[in-house]
């Protein structure tokens, strides 16, 4: 004898459950609401039935590609999805949605369920896991930049001249302010000038300023960057295209602490914080007798080598998260994340405009993103067809990559070169057993290179 269920015992039995559970007619008009449902998104359940889900649940997907409506219109569930809802007091809450179609007796699609659950503590948890890696705006768990971030807030302390060396788009003028930003001197100007980027003979006018009736042009008087930076830190970005009578000016500024305008007839003091950076090596440019040896020691009191993005990819899903959430904010958006083969794609490139260049791809793939979830479309081409990204060479992209073991992938070949692959050293740096080592090497094709 088959024994069914009476359908008055229904909202007893999705009261009882702590997940919330909603359905649909097939106009989408919300039929029923659990007391889980209320209490997650703060609705009753008189003010949302007969009414359309998107209103209140307002996702991007509701409009563009609705899971549940996917579900009625094919039949098929759908398990787990993450997708942000904006609650009854217009908060954004992170849930997960199981969908499903619902059928009557004759099997016919009647409407839709869906379920859902409330991950506001995961995502805290993301959020504090995610916030352990960054310093000011700096966003590292690479073991080389962890050094140079744990060192940052001693370095802020003191009024060393510091040098930060590292190639285009590696964050030179990110480390600059965050030292600025934990050092006393937050409070005053942080003043960039890119000594690369300013014609030869303007730069000792842009740097010291000038006095009025300095030359032909000169209507009034201009303060210099030194002056606009009295009291806080000055940035000598690209400090290595400085001519030689420019060095021996600059070299004077951090002996003595003092300069002298276009056309001034005394020195006036200055009080500033110098960093400068580079994407040279200074050391180099020494001997071969393009740079002062006298400034270039001056300038390297503490020396900072940016190692670039392709030495630290493990770096890769936090930036991404970073960039997705920093756009987010800029443009009103509520991208959730990018897709696995999206991110698998974004680890195997190369990158050489550095993290500048990640930044970019992020920024593009939100111009042209249409749902809550950066795919592989959204990527530049050139993610796909550069024959640096080893990924897209070799095979067509997987449908779905662990970013996890991707990120994995990336710190043990770190690790090894760090240690010129000698694995016993490797595996103290990683924590973890030659055995293991030894497996893992194996599981993602890791070889040490042919002497």
């Amino acid at each position: 004898m088959e024994a069914r269920l009476d359908p008055r015992f229904f909202p007893l039995i999705l009261d009882a459950i702590s997940q919330g559970i909603f359905t649909i007619d097939s106009d989408c008009l919300v039929t029923s609401f659990n007391r889980a449902a209320e209490r997650i998104t703060g609705y009753r359940a008189e003010e949302v039935i007969g009414k359309s889900c998107f209103s209140i649940f307002k996702t991007e997907l509701c409009q563009l590609n609705c899971p549940l409506k996917r579900s009625i219109d094919t039949g098929r569930s759908k398990e787990d999805q993450e997708v942000t809802i904006t609650t009854k007091d217009g908060n954004p809450l992170l849930v997960a949605i199981s969908t499903a179609a619902l059928l009557d007796e004759r099997d016919r699609v009647i409407g839709g369920v869906e379920m859902f659950r409330d991950l506001h503590q995961v995502a805290l948890l993301r959020r504090r896991l995610a916030d352990k890696y960054v310093l000011e705006d700096v966003v590292s768990k690479n073991h080389r930049m962890r050094r140079i971030l744990d060192m940052l807030p001693l370095l802020a302390r003191s009024n060393s001249t510091i040098l930060i060396e590292g190639e285009s788009g590696t964050g030179k003028e990110i480390i600059a302010r965050a030292i600025h930003n934990l050092s006393p001197r937050a409070d005053k100007p942080f003043v960039a000038i890119n000594c690369g980027a300013i014609p030869e003979n303007l730069i000792e006018s842009e740097l010291f300023g000038y006095e009025k009736g300095a030359f032909t042009d000169a209507k009034k008087d201009k303060p210099g960057r030194l002056a606009l930076a009295e009291g806080g830190t000055l940035l000598l970005d690209e400090v290595g295209e400085l001519s030689r009578p420019m060095q021996v000016k600059l070299l004077r500024v951090l002996q003595e602490r003092e300069y002298e305008p276009l056309g001034a007839t005394c020195t006036r003091q200055a009080d500033i914080r110098v960093i400068a950076a580079t994407n040279r090596d200074l050391s180099e440019q020494v001997r071969k007798r393009r740079f002062r040896q006298d400034l270039y020691y001056r300038l390297n009191v503490v020396h900072l080598p940016l190692p670039p993005l392709r030495e630290r990819k493990e770096d890769i899903p936090l930036l991404v998260r970073h960039f997705i959430e920093r756009f987010n904010h800029l443009q009103g958006r509520r991208i959730r994340g990018c897709s696995e083969r999206v991110l698998a794609a974004l680890m195997h490139h190369d990158y050489p405009g550095n993290i500048r260049e990640l930044e970019n791809a992020v920024e593009h793939a939100f111009v042209v993103c249409t749902a809550n979830i950066i795919q592989a479309d959204d990527l530049p081409e050139y993610f796909f067809a550069n024959p640096g990204n080893r990924l897209a060479e070799s095979r067509p992209l997987p449908t779905a990559v662990n970013p996890l073991q991707v990120a994995e992938a990336a710190a043990i070949r770190d690790a090894l070169e760090k240690c010129d692959y000698k694995r016993s050293q490797a595996c103290q740096l990683l924590s973890m057993s030659r055995n293991t080592l030894w497996r893992k090497m194996k599981k993602y094709h890791i070889e040490a290179p042919r002497r």
